[in-house]
């Protein structure tokens, strides 16, 4: 069955809308024109996507599914769309990003300077920060954050690959006071733990046993917001500390530090460049999302 995109198109608003009404407005038709072509598509599909009621409406199981799998690959489109009419356009302007203090691969320094070198035109201005806040109203282009985190409202493009946390302590450490081999013996150390802001509580350590996901609270000794402290204290052997596995890698290569539990800490999803319009984008942030989009390299058989 060929897919009829004006169908898929409407599906889309009403999903990001969770209104009729609203994605009437939006795509310029009339809210019984959206509600036939919602009608049409369940039946060419043969299930339900949306639920109605005189109050509200929102997305059944299926209709989830689909919005999860379609959005990213329209915006795909849109976006190649969107590149080759302005592919001579060249972008410049003031980029603001949001950034998340943990994405390291995205704030080591190769990527954003291999960009800043590709396009002199554009001026990147980055606020590192792990508060939550509408990026719209913030004045900002885009964010990086955990997938997990995003809105559903929110377009995203990955940046990395999966991701893993690790607790990690230095060996003089370890050889003084031993090594937890359970998350529920870290009580027993001394924990380095990490907090968004002042009076706000320490970060949950966060692990799954035979599929059941758990956290910790590891009621540490030491707290902060800064995760160069968090590194600088564990490789000291001051304690137990618990972060993003590309942070702490360089260190363990070294043997500073050593990963503790790791059977105990799957992969997750990874960071996102997330951002608001999918329509119209400017110039200077679809080089970027090109720029930075995560690609997975490719393994040669034998190799």
């Amino acid at each position: 069955m060929a897919p009829d995109l004006n169908l898929v198109s409407v599906f889309l608003a009403v999903a990001e809308a969770r209104s009729f009404r609203a994605a009437a407005d939006k795509l310029g038709v009339t809210r019984s024109a959206v509600s036939q072509a919602i009608r049409r598509m369940e039946d060419r599909m043969g299930i339900a996507l949306v639920q109605r009621t005189t109050r509200s409406v929102s997305l059944t199981e299926a209709g989830l599914q689909l919005h999860a799998r379609v959005a990213p690959a329209i915006a795909e489109v849109e976006l190649a769309l969107d590149s080759a009419r302005d592919r001579d356009a060249e972008p410049s302007g003031l980029l603001r990003l949001a950034v998340s203090s943990i994405a390291e691969r995205f704030i080591s320094g190769p990527l954003l300077a291999s960009f800043a070198q590709a396009h002199p035109g554009v001026q990147v201005d980055i606020t590192v920060t792990d508060d939550e806040f509408d990026i719209v109203a913030g004045g900002y282009d885009a964010g990086v954050r955990l997938g997990e985190v995003i809105g559903q409202d929110m377009i995203a493009v990955p940046v990395s690959g999966e991701q893993r946390q690790l607790v990690v302590a230095a060996p003089s450490y370890i050889e003084r006071v031993g090594a937890p081999s359970h998350p529920s013996q870290l009580s027993r150390h001394c924990c380095i733990g990490w907090r968004p802001a002042p009076g706000v509580a320490p970060y949950r350590w966060e692990f799954e046993e035979n599929g059941r996901e758990f956290d910790v609270a590891v009621n540490p000794r030491i707290t902060t917001n800064d995760m160069w402290i968090m590194v600088r204290m564990a490789c000291a052997g001051g304690g137990v500390t618990f972060g993003m596995e590309e942070t702490f890698r360089p260190y363990i290569e070294r043997g500073e530090l050593v990963a503790l539990m790791e059977d105990f800490l799957p992969p997750f999803q990874g960071f996102f460049l997330y951002f608001a319009n999918r329509r119209n984008l400017p110039p200077k942030l679809r080089v970027f999302i090109d720029h930075v989009r995560y690609r997975p390299e490719k393994v040669t058989p034998g190799a």
